[in-house]
């Protein structure tokens, strides 16, 4: 990893410090993902430190909707993505990974809205679903699922995030491209 000895936008933290008991489901540290497969030997997860202070911010503005947020995933090094690419060599769900993705950077987080007792919001489809219905801007959903999606991508972009056009869970962090590709 990257430690304090880096400016503090390079610095890769664990989200758990940052933004204090974060719900987080990490699927690729289980079998339950869409590979199938153990991708992280962890289920700690990190992203650069302005994301990570993004990211507490976020955390504030759900609070005061009397909700929280969940991670699903962040950081994820560049030899996981090529694994990824892979299986689903789909750049509308997995970056190619001779590009690098925001993940690889740090700068992407995947990510729900629960209530106060970890239950998750209704977003119309599961985390890593890859159809149509996963668009941030598919529109044949209930009412309910388009103000839960509406209000998580709110929350983000107040918070210094913009969504990834074909998965509602992932948001990327506004400049993520004057960052490095890590592999570590």
């Amino acid at each position: 990893m990257v430690f304090e000895r880096e400016p503090r936008d390079t610095v890769l933290v664990m989200l758990q410090d940052v933004v204090p008991n974060l719900l987080c489901d990490v699927r690729y540290a289980t079998v339950n993902n869409f590979t199938g497969r153990i991708l992280y030997q962890s289920d700690t997860l990190y992203a650069r430190r302005v994301v990570a202070d993004a990211l507490a911010r976020a955390q504030e503005l759900a609070r005061s909707y009397k909700l929280q947020i969940k991670i699903y995933d962040a950081y994820r090094p560049l030899s996981v993505q090529k694994l990824m690419w892979s299986i689903v060599p789909d750049e509308r769900f997995v970056a190619d990974p001779a590009k690098g993705s925001r993940h690889n950077r740090g700068c992407a987080l995947d990510l729900t809205l629960c209530d106060l007792q970890g239950n998750e919001l209704d977003m119309g489809t599961g985390y890593d679903e890859f159809t149509e219905r996963a668009a941030a801007t598919y529109t044949d959903l209930s009412q309910e699922v388009l103000n839960n999606r509406k209000l998580l991508n709110s929350i983000m972009t107040s918070a210094g995030f913009t969504v990834l056009l074909s998965e509602w869970w992932h948001y990327d962090f506004l400049g993520w491209e004057k960052y490095a590709i890590l592999d570590e």
